[in-house]
């Protein structure tokens, strides 16, 4: 620590922090995990989307296994390259969306390494189990297809069927070589195939896309815990988000589900306290037939109303929540008439990394008279308003997937199903103690991590034991001793 310490730009940390991992594997879990508030943001956001968009220039030694078009034919053979053969858990990604910097090609490798190695840390699950992968079917970033020293093919990204062959079979490859119980993350995809490969892999596979599911059950996780400061339950809240991709339309989704499990009302009902607002306005009935189809059930009628700040008078919102990829959107205007509408308003801004943030936690604090319930997706500092100290929440994945992996991982289980997400945010909110309540906090402090993961893989295992999709029998009497038991801990021997 003392001689990471030493380094002043976060992406020297970084590039330290991976040389560790690939010299000396044990002491970078144990470093991450004992620092794991401090080395967190290095490791991964915000550092890794700067590390990502200049992984060319600072590439050492290949990290993962990189899945060409030029492999075409072969990616069995290539699958069995890899040398650890007991492989649990696989991030994967064509690069195309990473975080909120778009298409970044080949170079979006950092992001399934950085993944797994928060699923060895905060998760337990064993580093040779996990493999990072990098899909590299071209760029259409033409900054990078002119850059020296990009390491991926310099082509356009490979579309239609050429692009689904390919997905194929690497998918039909991945369960030949690794069995059915391998969890296959999806991981910054652009919406289009994002929702596509769920939908189409997910009666067959044991997949999860983080971006959909993961933000969707870490924001739910928050929202339940922020009803203790605000009161009422979900349905008697409210939502306007700004941006419709896959978070957006993925937390909706999620919220939609709770609400018609607690109210027993069916989900098309739910969906109607929810509003969408993409970069064309408020999605409503009149715009139905230019929209994404995975769109399409968040139009409600309504008149065309193109501003947030409007769409926030007109909707009276009591939760607003940024999916939009798009810094600083959250403007004064907006905030102001959140706050002139709600005693308390919860303000969610996600986009990752903290440039495109929708408002910083300052400004929400500043603009609400102290009285916004906040939480973003990349880290802020406490912020000081009025003589009285916040703490801004994070809603963070790394809350939720590692738990959820190691959940999947430790019953066996064979697919995912959308109530072992809900039983995974009822895990995290459950893990906020009074004690964090009083200081403002809707999400528990990372330094409990680990505790947090076993709980939450408890639960979404004892939801897959009762779903009948675990194989893992007979099922464990104390399921979060269990978990606690079957995680990999970087331990070093005593040997006087």
């Amino acid at each position: 620590m003392h001689n990471l310490w030493q380094y002043q730009v976060p992406l020297q940390k970084y590039m330290a922090m991976m040389d560790l991992q690939e010299t000396n594997e044990r002491l970078f879990y144990k470093l991450l995990i004992d620092n794991v508030e401090e080395l967190l943001p290095v490791v991964y956001t915000p550092t890794v989307g700067e590390a990502c968009q200049k992984y060319g220039s600072i590439f050492r030694r290949p990290q993962g296994l990189f899945i060409s078009l030029k492999e075409k034919g072969k990616i069995l053979e290539v699958l069995k390259n890899w040398p650890q053969r007991r492989i649990q858990v696989i991030v994967v990604t064509d690069g195309e969306r990473i975080l909120g910097l778009g298409d970044l090609g080949c170079q979006g490798m950092g992001i399934p390494v950085g993944k797994l190695s928060l699923y060895t840390a905060l998760g337990g699950v064993r580093p040779s189990a996990c493999l990072p992968i990098t899909i590299d079917v071209g760029t259409n970033n033409e900054k990078l297809l002119k850059d020296e020293f990009y390491i991926g093919l310099r082509r356009r990204r490979a579309t239609g069927e050429e692009y689904d062959e390919l997905l194929d079979e690497f998918m039909t490859a991945v369960k030949q070589n690794y069995g059915e119980k391998v969890l296959i993350q999806f991981e910054d995809f652009a919406n289009h195939n994002a929702f596509e490969l769920l939908a189409k892999y997910g009666t067959t596979h044991l997949v999860f896309n983080d971006d959909i599911q993961g933000t969707a059950s870490v924001v739910l996780a928050g929202l339940i815990a922020a009803l203790k400061f605000v009161g009422g339950t979900l349905a008697d809240h409210k939502f306007l988000f700004l941006g419709a991709g896959e978070a957006g339309t993925g937390i909706a989704e999620l919220i939609a589900r709770e609400m018609s499990k607690q109210t027993n009302v069916p989900v098309e009902e739910a969906r109607k306290n929810i509003w969408l607002v993409d970069s064309k306005g408020l999605i409503v009935n009149s715009r139905k037939d230019s929209l994404q189809h995975f769109k399409q059930p968040w139009a409600h009628e309504h008149n065309p109303i193109t501003e947030l700040v409007d769409a926030v008078k007109v909707i009276k919102p009591t939760v607003l929540i940024g999916t939009s990829g798009v810094g600083r959107t959250f403007t004064k205007d907006v905030i102001k008439a959140m706050a002139s509408l709600n005693e308390k308003p919860i303000i969610f801004a996600l986009s990752n990394p903290t440039s495109q943030s929708e408002c910083t936690a300052e400004e929400a604090y500043t603009w609400s008279q102290g009285r916004a319930i906040f939480a973003s997706g990349s880290p802020f500092g406490l912020v000081e308003y009025n003589r009285k100290t916040f703490v801004p929440g994070q809603a963070n994945n790394a809350y939720i997937f590692p738990g959820f992996g190691l959940g999947l991982i430790m019953s066996g289980a064979i697919r995912v199903h959308d109530e072992m997400l809900l039983a995974a945010s009822e895990a995290l909110a459950s893990q906020v103690t009074e004690e964090n309540f009083n200081r403002g906090l809707i999400y528990p402090p990372f330094t409990n991590i680990r505790k947090i993961s076993a709980h939450i893989a408890a639960n979404v295992a004892a939801k897959a034991y009762e779903l009948g999709l675990a194989t893992h029998l007979p099922q464990p009497r104390d399921l979060v001793k269990y978990a606690e038991s079957c995680m990999y801990s970087p331990t070093y021997r005593s040997y006087r």
